[in-house]
């Protein structure tokens, strides 16, 4: 009987060894193959960067656990602020999520930029954010954009820069500043998850959430 438990928690060892090892080496593929695929398409300098009519700035919540800012939100705003003033964009799309009347990310972003000097007639709002994925094809499908600047940490711009190209779109990445390995722990897992979702997504054909009527940016 003991030898039976142990033949099978054996073969269930090995099962789950095998998937453990499935998953990393899917995380690992994913990852090399978006971050060369973004290659020197992703800028670091406000100088280097070419222009771009508009750059598209991804939410995320203005704070975190406990009402403490989140870096992230902070570091995205500096960089689209750096990147209006030095005119290297003139129109700014926050895509981001806004599924309650408490939480609306387009919104928090769009207060802090007409804040720090940003007009608010060069900022358009997109509600429907609510990934990646989603921001991408609604950049072409509801903005009319396909060559446009994304601002965000690098690891979501490289995403970004992956998906656009399997949709025909030309963009690239202004990189903001990254947060510590600390602080951007759980961030980074997701990221890894995220990286190998945007397959799975591309071979079964994922739409949007929602689409709905064109907004023109004049």
């Amino acid at each position: 009987m003991k030898s039976k438990r142990k033949s099978k928690l054996k073969r269930f060892s090995i099962v789950v060894l095998y998937l453990l090892l499935v998953v990393i080496g899917m995380i690992i593929v994913a990852n090399i193959v978006i971050t060369r695929s973004a290659r020197n398409e992703t800028f670091n300098d406000v100088k280097s960067i070419p222009y771009n009519k508009v750059g598209m700035l991804p939410g995320t919540s203005k704070y975190i656990h406990h009402k403490q800012p989140n870096q992230y939100f902070d570091n995205r705003i500096k960089a689209a602020v750096d990147l209006f003033n030095a005119k290297k964009i003139s129109f700014i799309v926050i895509s981001g999520d806004n599924n309650s009347k408490n939480y609306n990310e387009p919104r928090d972003i769009k207060n802090v930029l007409i804040e720090q000097g940003v007009p608010d007639s060069v900022i358009y709002l997109d509600y429907a954010g609510f990934r990646t994925y989603d921001s991408v094809i609604r950049m072409d499908k509801i903005f009319g954009q396909q060559q446009y600047t994304i601002i965000s940490q690098k690891f979501q711009n490289e995403r970004a820069i992956y998906i656009a190209k399997k949709f025909h779109q030309s963009i690239i990445g202004y990189n903001a500043a990254d947060v510590n390995r600390y602080y951007g722990f759980k961030t980074n897992l997701r990221e890894a998850l995220a990286r190998v979702k945007v397959f799975l997504d591309l071979v079964t054909h994922k739409k949007p959430k929602f689409l709905g009527e064109k907004i023109e940016i004049k």
